[in-house]
């Protein structure tokens, strides 16, 4: 069942499924419970209802004749989906490779380099078992990133209480 329901504060109007003890406003937050609300229709029909909600808005906005001459949804989706160009076949079209276009979407140049170097640190205290500061300064080394910028970023972790450190033995928390 669809409802819509409408708010006594804002007056926004808007659709709920099924029936819950409490409703809470999308624009303005405020909360009621379900029977308070202000309901405008009931009914099986989720289309039938955007409709009807949608007739609605627009009539306050003074555009009801408009909307008139507007086909349903149901027809407006059918329309649509008839007309869309699936991203293959635009980016083929374009001259584009799809394949190399998803390879290098894997892949970020944007990302800065901090990140994944922060990455790295925290790949090796993710992968290691039981590391040591060497350890993940060896585990670093060997992906480029340097001994001064793993130390650095185990005490920011540590001082941020993303990972504990016992005994000089690191710990993901």
């Amino acid at each position: 069942m669809y409802a819509i329901v409408g708010c006594s504060e804002c007056s926004h109007l808007w659709l709920i499924e099924g029936r819950s003890k409490t409703t809470q406003c999308p624009r303005c937050g405020s909360r009621r419970p379900y029977e308070k609300r202000k309901q405008f229709l009931e009914t099986e029909d989720i289309d039938h209802a955007r409709e009807v909600r949608a007739s609605m808005l627009a009539s306050r906005q003074g555009e009801g004749e408009a909307f008139a001459r507007v086909d349903s949804f149901a027809d407006l989706e059918d329309d649509v989906a008839d007309g869309v160009v699936d991203e293959t076949a635009y980016l083929e079209a374009s001259g584009l490779d799809p394949d190399a276009i998803e390879e290098a979407g894997d892949r970020d140049p944007r990302q800065p380099a901090g990140s994944s170097k922060r990455a790295v640190v925290e790949d090796a205290l993710a992968d290691l078992e039981e590391p040591t500061e060497a350890d993940v300064i060896a585990y670093a080394a060997e992906r480029g990133v340097g001994a001064g910028y793993v130390r650095k970023s185990l005490e920011k972790l540590v001082r941020r209480g993303a990972v504990s450190e016992s005994r000089g033995v690191y710990r993901l928390l």
